[in-house]
Order: C-alpha cells, then structure tokens, then sequence
C-alpha cells in the first residue's frame, strides 16, 4: 500500500504517477478553471460599453472596476488552478495552470503578478505552445501598464518563433492592438486583415470588422473602411454593430466625390430616420449626418444637423458630449466664433467621461477659451460701465431704473413658473417618490444630461462662469455685465471692431436723483449699480487700466495660441488708438511687426519700434531676426568690444559703459556673445537704476535669451533679488 502511494507521488515521473496527476489535474482542476475563467471573460464582453464615438478597442481594457462582477469567477479560477501546483506538480497541466493564473491576476490589475507568472512559464515551462502564449500574456501586462517598448520587444522575439494556430491569432491580436494602443492605425488595421482568416463569424469577429473600418477610416483609406464595414454585416452581428456598420458605410458614401453616391447616402438616412426600430437612436444618425455636412465643408447644414441630434436624444444621452464637442469644433476652427465655441465646450466638458482619449485636448482648449472670454467680456463691460458714467445725470437715473424694473419683472415670471412647477407637484400628490405624472419620454430633470447641460449654458449665459459656493446672486457681487444692457459681454465679433473710445469724464451724478418714491429695497439696488460705475477720476483711470491690460492680453491671444495674425493686428491697433500711452507699446510694436510679417504685409511698425525704442528688449529681436548669421570677423569684433565694455564697467565708468552696451547688442545681435552683453546690460542697470528697474531686466533677459546658458546664473540673481521683496510680502 505504502509503495502505491509513493508511486503516486507528484514528484515521481513514474508513468503511473504522471498519469494519475495529468487525469486528476485536468478534471479536478484545469477544466474548472478554465471554464471559470472564460465565463468572467464572456460577462465582460456580454456587459460591456462600448462607446461608438471612439474607435473601439481590439481588446477591452482592463478595468477593475468592470471586473467587480466577475471577482467570484476569477477568484475561483486562481484557487482551481493553484491546486495544481500545490498538488500535481508532476502534471502536463502545470503550466496551462500558471496561464490561467496570470490571465486572472491581469483582469483584476494585478498586474506585477501576472507578469511574474508569465515570466516564469517562459522561463521554467517545458511546452513550448504554452510558453508562447504565456508570452502572449506578458504583451498584453505590458500594453496594460504602457509599457510598449518591452511589449514591442517581446512581439519581435514571438515573430520568429513556431507558433500554433491558436497562438498566431492571439498573437496577431495582440500586436494589432499593441499598434492601436501607439496610434498607429495603418499598422493596426493592416495586422487586423491578416488575423481575419483565423476567426470564425461571431459577434467579436463583427466587432474586429467593425474596429478595422475605424481604424482604415482613422487614416483615410475610405475604400478599405467600407470593405470591412460590409463584412460586420456578414459575420452575425448584434443590432448595435449592424446600425452603426451601416451609419459608417454611409457617411462613407456621403463623402464621395460622386454626386449619385451621396444622394443614395442622403436618401439612406432618411429611410433611417423613419424606421421605427431606430427611434432611440436618431440622434446618432442627425449626428452622422452633421459629420458628413462637415467633411464637405457644409458648416451651416451640419450644425443645424447636430443640433438636432441634440434635440431628439432621448435614451442615449453618452452621445451629447461629443455632439457639443463637434459643434465646439466648427465654432473655433471654422467660424472663429470663439464665444459660442467656449459654450459649446463647456457643455461638452460638463458631461464628457474622464477616461476619453480626447479629454485633456478639451480641457486645454477650454481653459484657452476661458482667458479669451475673460478678455473679452472685460473690454466690453467696461466700455460700457465708461460709457454709461458719462451719460447725463437724469438719464443715467432713469436707465438704472429700467434696468431694475427689467430685473423685478424677470424675477416675478421666474416666480411664477416655480408656482405652476409646485402647482403640478401638489397635484401629483408625491412627486419626489412617483413618476406616474411624467409624460412616456419624459425624465425628471436632475436625471436628464440633457436638460441639466441646457440649464448650465443658461445659466452662464445670463450670471458668467461663477464657482459653487453660497450667496452667488448677492448684490455684492460684480454686477458689471448687468449694466450693459445691449452690450453682453457674450455678444458681437470682434472686440477691436466693436468698442468705441469713451468720451472725457464728466461731473459726478447725485446717486440720489430722482428717487423719490423709490421703496429701500429698490433704492439700494440703485447704489449697488452706481458704485460698480467709474464715476469718480481714479475709478475711470482703473476702468482703462482693466481694458487696455485686456486688450493687451487678447492680442496675445490671437497672435499666438488662436494663430489669427489679422485678429491681432486689429487688436492691437485699437489698444495704441485708445492707449497712445500705453506701457504695453514696445511689445505691441514688435507683435504688429511679427504679425504683418505673418500676413505677408509691409509694415512700418518695426521702424517705430527702433525709432522709438531703441534700447529695448524688443527692438533687438527685431534687429536679431532681420540680420543673418554673423560673419567670423563679426564675432571677432563683438569679443573685443565686449572686453573694452567690461574693462570701463569694472574701471567704475558706468554711463559710458550703458551707452556702448546698448549699441553694441544692436550692432553684434545674433553673435555668440550677445547673451553676455545683454548680461552685462542687466548688471550696469542694477547700477544705475535701482532695484526694481533690475529685477525687470533680469526677467527680460530669461524671456529673451531662454536657450542661454546664462539663464541658470540669471535666475540664481533672480532669486536674491527678490529675496528682501518676499520677505517684506
């Protein structure tokens, strides 16, 4: 008995021995957890999201949160398979085991984990099928993790290995949607063709044709796009995948150059819009229909089209982002209406997941939007605040009057629509626990994406973008745009072509005016209206710093981050119009130049610049970019006048030295010892002009020279300079 059991041993490889352990390993054990482990995996296909705005993933990411509902079943696949290693070590299963194991450690992030049990089949496996895939494996922990230059290396090292029917397809799969990771599509989609003859028809194979078609479409090869399109039709798709497989297989056809083509595509979306299958998903088709307008360069006709996709969502609300977004879009990059462009992304914003590959190219350029409106919205309230402070007394009373009487009644309307929503609400007796009295289509407003993103653009359009916090509406609060009456700072094109220089200020209006008979509440409205007027000098004198600092602020904009060179030209003639004294002239100067230079325009604002401002930072980039490379004796040259400078300034002979600085970095500008002059130009004016004078020329330089290697020394300068001021803060 004793001898049987030690034939039986998992450490024997007696015939008998591994026989027993392969047949209770493979029972007991591998088939359990094989089968725990594709049943998590077909949950997870069966329950997933799939978001057709995107191009879809080849593989679904790993998601622990997705694998909560499975946690059981790979639970119970980790322990089935550990059985074998604890007890049948002797088994052919053993590494098949150690596969399960690290495929259910990578679907619940264990990621580390997975790669040391892949890493270990490839090492101490003795089948090399099984070695392979466990390679497979190790791909995928590494495409999960971001890791691809060693996914990368571990794909070439598999190209040239013998791999198994099974294997090649994983294999392909694998590197397919390693390329897609990196994005590049071409690769991805060319690897997705070779993979196809391996797959039998099935509703991932439908979904692989339909992944391909986006990826071909991705890198405009429209032709092949709609070849894989056809096929999802042929492989048992979902209803899903079939209707999205025809939307792309039309707006292909849309785009075609051929007239008869896009008729019939026209035609087919209509016959869609009126079958009635597709009512919960007309505003994916509007939407279809606004991306093909647009491609042909239709704008109007495609926003009409996305607006009602937006109008008709009614169960697919995770399509309104991207509607928004697309409509963001037009407004910035094709109408230049950065305004409405603002609204439309922060409508998208609001409700866009945060995971979306496109999420923080949204945000940046919102936040770009957000300095233009703030721009914006400053040099229209305040030239209007200017122009009303210089209205006649009695008429300025009687507009405030008029503006508060407008705000009584929108008050009282308002109150009258919270009565008849109460009204409503009484009488369906509980409305906060049934919804009998809502229409079929109809979702309370708190659970619909739709009207809360609605009720936020009307919400900003009237009070601006105001943060979350108590008393927003108090009267304390900048009241500015609500005195501008036809004058929304969200209103109008151009701020340079919309605002006119205010005339001089006049005398002070008596605030009280014209208010008798006036109640104290509306009395003391009127005073928080007056004082958000300029009506005394140094009020007026603020008001015009706000404007031209927001003149200045939004020709930068436009010259450099919105690239509209002529937006900025006018731009900043209007700020030297109505600021002809303006701190800001220098940089202006140089930017009109720059910009007209853009345009391909003559100009004469560079000779300004040098005539004007000689010395300044600005005036030597000009000069530095209209010279080319210097001559050897040029730099011969700039040595030597930069040692003669050098010895006046240690001989103490500070003001000669000042002038022959100056003239020396216009002369020798774009030599290799410029930065050192320029250097040396900051430390003469920390001689002669003061502290503060100093900093500000320290700062210029870093601005002007960033590529020097001076700029570590010149902020360590920095530093100590504004030491004493920080600590005087």
């Amino acid at each position: 008995m004793a001898g049987g059991l030690l034939s039986c041993s998992q450490y024997s490889n007696k015939p008998l021995s591994k026989a027993y352990h392969n047949l209770t390993a493979h029972y007991n054990a591998y088939i359990i957890a094989r089968d725990r482990l594709n049943e998590a995996e077909t949950i997870l296909f069966k329950t997933r999201q799939d978001n057709y705005n995107q191009i879809l993933p080849i593989f679904l990411p790993v998601d622990s949160v997705a694998s909560q509902p499975v946690k059981a079943q790979l639970d119970d696949a980790i322990k089935k398979a550990s059985l074998i290693a604890e007890r049948h070590q002797n088994s052919k299963w053993l590494d098949n085991a150690f596969v399960i194991i690290g495929k259910a450690r990578l679907q619940k992030q264990q990621f580390d984990d997975a790669m040391e049990v892949f890493k270990y089949v490839n090492t101490r496996g003795t089948d090399g099928a099984d070695k392979h895939q466990a390679l497979i494996g190790l791909m995928r922990a590494y495409i999960a993790t971001g890791d691809y230059s060693n996914g990368l290396n571990v794909a070439d090292y598999l190209r040239a290995q013998p791999l198994n029917k099974q294997n090649t397809r994983d294999y392909y799969l694998t590197k397919a949607y390693l390329h897609q990771k990196k994005g590049e599509y071409a690769v991805a989609a060319a690897i997705l063709d070779a993979t196809f003859p391996m797959l039998k028809k099935s509703e991932n194979t439908a979904r692989l044709h339909l992944i391909a078609g986006q990826l071909y479409d991705a890198v405009n090869q429209p032709a092949k796009a709609a070849e894989h399109f056809s096929a999802v039709l042929h492989t048992r798709p979902t209803y899903d995948q079939s209707f999205y497989a025809n939307i792309y297989l039309v707006q292909s056809q849309g785009l075609a150059k051929d007239g008869k083509k896009a008729a019939q595509a026209t035609h087919t979306f209509n016959r869609m819009l009126e079958d009635r299958k597709n009512a919960d998903l007309q505003d994916k088709i509007y939407y279809t229909m606004g991306l093909v307008e647009a491609r042909r360069g239709n704008i109007d006709k495609a926003v009409a089209y996305y607006r009602k996709s937006i109008q008709t969502t009614t169960t697919n609300t995770a399509q309104i982002p991207y509607t928004y977004l697309e409509l963001g879009k037009l407004y910035f990059e094709q109408k230049k209406d950065y305004v409405r462009a603002r609204m439309y992304y922060d409508s998208s914003l609001a409700l866009l997941p945060a995971q979306t590959p496109q999420y923080t190219e949204v945000t940046n350029r919102k936040k770009l939007l957000d300095e233009f409106v703030e721009y914006y919205s400053t040099i229209r309230t305040q030239d209007s605040l200017q122009r009303l402070a210089q209205m006649n007394p009695a008429a300025l009373d009687k507009f405030l009057d008029d503006v508060i009487a407008k705000r009584e009644q929108q008050s009282r309307n308002q109150a009258a629509l919270a009565q008849q929503a109460a009204n409503r609400s009484g009488n369906a007796n509980n409305a906060l626990a049934t919804t009998s009295d809502l229409q079929p289509n109809e979702r309370w407003y708190l659970y619909n994406p739709v009207r809360i993103s609605q009720g936020r653009q009307e919400f900003m359009q009237r009070w601006g973008n105001r943060p979350l916090e108590d008393n927003w509406r108090r009267s304390t609060k900048e009241a500015a745009p609500a005195l501008a009456g036809d004058n929304n700072p969200l209103t109008g094109a151009n701020p340079a072509n919309a605002i006119n220089p205010a005339p001089a200020i006049t005398t002070n209006p008596d605030p009280n005016a014209g208010t008798s008979g006036l109640t104290t509440s509306t009395k003391a409205q009127k005073d928080v209206l007056y004082a958000q007027l300029p009506l005394t000098r140094d009020a007026m004198e603020q008001s015009r710093f706000r404007m031209e600092t927001a003149y200045y602020g939004l020709g930068k904009l436009y010259k450099f981050q919105l690239n509209q060179p002529a937006d900025a030209v006018s731009t900043f003639e209007e700020m030297l119009n109505r600021f002809p004294n303006s701190g800001y002239k220098p940089e202006a100067y140089y930017l009109l130049h720059l910009s007209n230079e853009q345009l391909g325009r003559a100009s004469g604002w560079k000779e300004k610049l040098l005539t004007e401002f000689p010395n300044s930072s600005y005036a030597r980039l000009a000069g530095r970019s209209a010279e080319g490379a210097p001559s050897a004796n040029a730099e011969i040259r700039a040595q030597q006048v930069y040692t003669d400078i050098y010895a006046l300034y240690k001989a103490g002979n500070l003001t000669e030295s000042m002038v022959q600085v100056q003239s020396a970095l216009t002369t020798f500008a774009g030599t290799h010892i410029e930065d050192k002059l320029a250097l040396l130009r900051v430390m003469l004016i920390g001689r002669v002009d003061g502290a503060d004078a100093y900093r500000q020329a320290l700062a210029e330089f870093v601005r002007d020279y960033p590529t020097s290697s001076l700029v570590p020394h010149v902020k360590e300068l920095q530093s100590v300079a504004d030491g004493p001021t920080a600590k005087r803060k």
